[in-house]
């Protein structure tokens, strides 16, 4: 058994293979957590793009009828 400090107070003793078995958890945990963070960064740059497409088209078409108006 071994005593475990976590955030500096002292956890329940554990085997080695609790121990192992806690670390392997929380760390899958983790990278799962890690994993949602990149999709959700990928979507986020994509729906970026995406306005960023849209406001320049936009402003094309803003431009197109201001020009348009003035021409009349």
């Amino acid at each position: 058994m071994y005593l475990i400090k976590h955030l500096g107070t002292e956890v329940l003793a554990m085997t080695l293979d609790e121990f192992e078995a806690q670390t392997r958890e929380e760390l899958e945990q983790t990278l799962n957590q890690l994993q949602a963070a990149t999709l959700l960064a990928a979507q986020l740059e994509t729906r970026i793009s995406q306005t960023g497409r849209t406001v320049q088209a936009l402003s094309q078409r803003i431009e197109t009828f201001v020009t348009e108006q003035r021409n009349q």
